[in-house]
């Protein structure tokens, strides 16, 4: 199976769409699946359910920068611009597939507003729309970080 599918089948399970893309890498990143659980916690529904950045993107982001990232003082200007690039060119990757990378955009509602958010959950859009977005995430994560 793919990190892909293991990711929408995360997601399906009942964690959010962050979380279900970072845990796929987590673990042969060096984090274990609890720790990238919490981690991830706060950045479903557009990070807290504010509508932002998709969180099957910020999920990826974190997988990204666990792999290319680096954490001594004297490395990480050079890591942080490689990192950098490498989200613009996973951003630019998602965003080709999917128009956006805003959680609004690709719900078609700002679920920031409360009354949105219960009539998206009443359309059921998480697991009806939101699995693409996972799925792609983890899809063009893998095929950049492997």
């Amino acid at each position: 199976m793919s990190k892909a599918d293991k990711a929408v089948e995360t997601f399906k399970s009942g964690f959010n769409c962050s979380q279900a893309v970072l845990s796929v890498f987590c673990e042969e990143l060096g984090l274990d699946k609890q720790a990238a659980a919490r981690i991830a916690s706060g950045f479903g529904g557009g990070i807290g359910h504010l509508g932002k950045t998709c969180g099957a993107v910020t999920g990826a982001v974190m997988a990204i920068s666990l792999k290319k990232g680096m954490s001594l003082p004297e490395s990480i200007s050079k890591s942080n611009q490689l990192v950098y690039d490498l989200v613009g060119q996973f951003a630019e990757k998602f965003i080709e597939r999917n128009r956006s990378s805003e959680c609004r955009d690709l719900l078609g509602m700002d679920i920031g507003d409360p009354e949105a958010y219960k009539e998206a959950r009443r359309q059921n859009l998480f697991y009806t729309v939101c699995t693409k977005y996972v799925h792609d995430a983890a899809e063009i994560a893998e095929e950049m970080i492997g």
